[in-house]
């Protein structure tokens, strides 16, 4: 008789990157990044702010793939660094193509989202959205995983950054509700999707007799 050995629970209990040192520099890379791009746009006289999410018009599609590397000026981007690198780093707990999955559902349903309903005439940027993906995801993820430790980070993020979630709101000038609101609904369903999967992977084999 071959008896399945017991299922893994690679991704579904993890709150840590299995490579940490990795992860880390993977997100002081993507940062890195944000940053080239905010000091190529301050030098070219912030023409690439143009570049970002224009609501219903085919033109502003692409800046779907733009807007979130992103931003209105040096204070804006020291705003989004720590929560991005906090949030982006504990997102990469299921593995790097788990993170490539989470990551771009955020960044396109919510970009989606935003050029839907967003601000006629107007031109979205920064990486808020993803920012606000990443915590959602991982507020919700413990609950669909039944994961306790995933639960209980949650809850650590919850306190310490939960207050930010009332940027789903409308109301605040100059700040795009609408991408927080569709990062938030995309990172809730990455956190689905992924437990999802992560159950299916987990499932013994019967058992076959011989």
């Amino acid at each position: 008789m071959v008896v399945p050995a017991p299922a893994s629970r690679r991704s579904i209990a993890r709150v840590l990157p299995p490579s940490p040192v990795l992860a880390l520099f993977t997100m002081l890379f993507f940062a890195g990044l944000l940053y080239v791009s905010e000091a190529v746009d301050q030098l070219s006289g912030l023409r690439l702010d143009n570049d970002g999410i224009v609501p219903r018009s085919v033109d502003g599609l692409d800046g779907i793939l733009w807007a979130p590397l992103l931003h209105a000026g040096w204070p804006h981007l020291l705003a989004n660094t720590i929560p991005f690198l906090v949030f982006g780093f504990l997102a990469m707990a299921g593995g790097i193509r788990q993170f490539v999955f989470v990551t771009a559902t955020i960044w396109l349903l919510g970009g989606l989202g935003v050029w839907l309903i967003g601000p006629p005439n107007t031109s979205t940027i920064g990486a808020s959205g993803v920012i606000f993906g990443w915590l959602v995801f991982l507020l919700a993820r413990g609950f669909f995983a039944r994961s306790g430790r995933q639960i209980v980070l949650g809850v650590v993020l919850f306190v310490i950054w939960g207050g930010i979630l009332f940027g789903i709101l409308p109301g605040q000038p100059g700040i795009s509700w609408q991408a927080h609101l569709f990062g938030a609904l995309a990172g809730l369903l990455a956190a689905r999707l992924v437990a999802q999967a992560d159950r299916r992977r987990s499932r013994p084999a019967p058992a076959l007799g011989a």
